[in-house]
């Protein structure tokens, strides 16, 4: 019955999890100090949301065959938060406090545009999942009105 509910709720979660990974790479789109690596400062390296769709268990799954039911959506789980592997950019500043012997100083790998693209289909997907949640519960609502 709350099938419906779950599903958008799972996608809202992660949608908001995706927001907020957007906007650190935004936030830190010029951050030559990102990760301490081997006493050397690396740069920040962008970073993406992987989702999956959910699984069910091996006993949801049997209680669903021996009882017949249909087998409806399941949700969506993020399953981690990867790094992108993209090259640093390279930048000519002998002022910079990170630049090497020869003036150059490595930018991270965020692309401002490409993170609000990100940030626009996010937010989209986000709407979409409380319209279709917001459908449901007032399915719901009326389903238990004509119950009265």
């Amino acid at each position: 019955m709350f099938n419906s509910l779950n599903v958008s709720a799972s996608a809202l979660t992660a949608q908001r999890l995706r927001m907020d990974v957007v906007s650190s790479n935004i936030a830190n789109a010029s951050s030559t100090r990102g990760k301490l690596v081997d006493g050397k400062w690396e740069p920040y390296r962008r970073k993406m949301v992987e989702m999956a769709p959910r699984e069910k268990s091996f006993n949801q799954v049997l209680q669903g065959e021996m009882q017949k039911q249909t087998q409806g959506a399941q949700g969506v789980r993020v399953t981690g938060i990867v790094g992108d592997q993209t090259p640093f950019k390279t930048v000519y500043d002998p002022t910079h406090p990170d630049a090497n012997a020869e003036g150059y100083v490595n930018m991270p790998n965020v692309d401002i545009s490409k993170e609000m693209v990100d940030l626009l289909a996010t937010s989209r997907a986000y709407e979409a999942n409380i319209t279709s949640f917001n459908t449901g519960k007032s399915i719901m609502l009326k389903a238990l009105e004509i119950g009265r």
